[in-house]
């Protein structure tokens, strides 16, 4: 049986390479609304964050994303809360 090829992305926090599974897509689109994008399929500048709450956090302080997107802190505060909320989704096991 062959092997399913995996894709991998980059995360923009802490430049591992990881399955696209286990990221959260930040999307900045036309209009210049930034958001995590839980479906990994809306359109615009995509950007991948690894599901770790620590990887997060210390991105948060850092600013990680803010530079990235070049956009100030209360416009990216919901977007980090997302990504956290995204997180503690995937840890509850589904039934």
């Amino acid at each position: 049986m062959k092997q399913r090829k995996i894709p991998m992305r980059k995360c923009i926090l802490s430049n591992e390479m990881k399955p696209k599974q286990e990221m959260v897509r930040v999307v900045k689109n036309k209009e210049g609304e930034i958001f995590a994008d839980a479906t990994g399929k809306q359109n615009g500048r995509g950007a991948y964050v690894s599901m770790d709450l620590e990887i997060v956090n210390k991105a948060r302080e850092k600013k990680k994303l803010e530079q990235y997107f070049e956009a100030d802190t209360e416009t990216l505060n919901p977007v980090y809360d997302e990504i956290i909320r995204l997180i503690y989704r995937e840890m509850i096991p589904k039934r």
